[in-house]
């Protein structure tokens, strides 16, 4: 049983190493690809594997018809979308994530971006405190339940919108549900965005909703940049002087913003929220676990192409 690590930009050791243990543990053999240049290295290694890790790499559908023998493929992270869950359910192939292995990082990450928005980008001035002001959780899956619990730490009163999570499980948790994502935005200081990419949220976060936060509030995107409708930000942004943006997915038009907004507005310069030491090795140890259990028990627990 031959495993793939296929990753361009590759784990620590310390992962790396974790990973093999769980693998040989398994009577399985684990082959690394590793900083690779060009895509044909990856067909070639493929080829022959029966499942396969990857990190952000596209498992295209020209990668799927390269793994002749491949049954499984996770990718080590909550975000799916460098698969190509069509071709892989083509070839019956299981793709995976690995969710909340990374959820900490990013929850940690949002409200530190909180904390740098309030104090004007730690610039000189007089800032703002995050204790007593208002959160609003979009999305309330594992990030959304750590930033709230963080949070609250500060002080913050927190509320979510999600409407696949009941409101007694936010309530038993100390979080003040919604009903409405409108609500959440109408009553909210902070906004901290988990909501996936999809056909429903694609540009969904625009000009109507972003016009109804308090005066000063501030959107927090550790998600998606394709959840943001690019064009009626810069608009809301150009008519509410007092809004800030912050986002861990540079926007396409990131120069306009930086431009014409300053310190209002700060993209990481890439996406670094799960990019924890710590999150890393969770990450690959839960996708190896994942890929063992799977082959041993049919366990299919975390596919995404179902």
């Amino acid at each position: 049983m031959k495993i793939l690590l296929a990753t361009e930009k590759p784990f620590a050791k310390e992962a790396v190493d974790g990973i093999r243990k769980i693998t040989e543990q398994a009577n399985m053999e684990l082959c690394l690809l590793e900083k690779y240049t060009d895509v044909q290295e990856l067909y070639a290694a493929v080829a022959d594997a029966d499942a396969m890790i990857v990190r952000s790499d596209q498992v295209t559908a020209a990668v799927v018809d390269a793994a002749k023998k491949l049954k499984i493929v996770v990718r080590a992270g909550a975000g799916y979308d460098n698969l190509d869950l069509d071709a892989c359910t083509a070839k019956k192939i299981v793709a995976m994530n690995t969710p909340g292995q990374n959820s900490n990082a990013v929850a940690e990450l949002a409200l530190g971006m909180m904390v740098f928005m309030a104090r004007n980008s730690f610039t000189a001035g007089t800032g703002g405190e995050l204790k007593g002001k208002k959160l609003g959780i979009h999305a309330y899956g594992h990030v959304g339940r750590l930033a709230a619990h963080i949070a609250k730490g500060f002080g913050m009163e927190v509320y979510a919108f999600d409407p696949y999570v009941s409101a007694d499980k936010m309530k038993n948790e100390g979080v003040i549900p919604v009903n409405t994502v409108e609500e959440l935005y109408k009553n909210c200081h902070y906004i901290s965005l988990h909501i996936p990419a999809n056909d429903e949220t694609k540009k969904s976060i625009g000009y109507n909703l972003l016009s109804l936060m308090p005066k000063g509030g501030c959107l927090v995107n550790t998600a998606r940049k394709e959840v943001i409708n690019e064009e009626e930000m810069v608009k809301i942004m150009e008519e509410r002087t007092d809004l800030k943006y912050c986002t861990d997915i540079a926007p396409d038009n990131n120069a306009t913003m930086v431009e014409k907004f300053g310190i209002r507005f700060f993209a990481t310069p890439k996406k670094m929220g799960a990019q924890t030491a710590e999150a890393n090795v969770n990450a690959g140890l839960a996708a190896a676990q994942q890929i063992v259990n799977f082959f041993k028990n049919g366990d299919k627990t975390f596919q995404v192409n179902k």
